[in-house]
């Protein structure tokens, strides 16, 4: 199985927040895997960006912009 840069625990937690009486070893595990997926896409992103830029430091405006498809608000 391949390391995690996620917590589990962070996991159940997350998933008790919002709601849940019990959480399975197997959602809390999914949960983490689809988070990383999804930091992970937006973390090449916003590196593209501040690229782009001309910059080599990522800013927090290139996460959030990077960020935009995934916000639902």
């Amino acid at each position: 199985m391949k390391s995690s840069e996620l917590g589990l625990s962070a996991m159940y937690r997350i998933l008790k927040k919002a709601g849940a009486k019990r959480v399975s070893n197997e959602s809390a595990d999914e949960l983490r895997r689809i988070i990383e997926e999804v930091a992970n896409n937006i973390a090449k992103t916003a590196v593209d960006l501040s690229s782009h830029a001309g910059r080599k430091t990522v800013k927090g405006e290139d996460v959030k912009l990077a960020s935009k498809p995934f916000s639902k608000f």
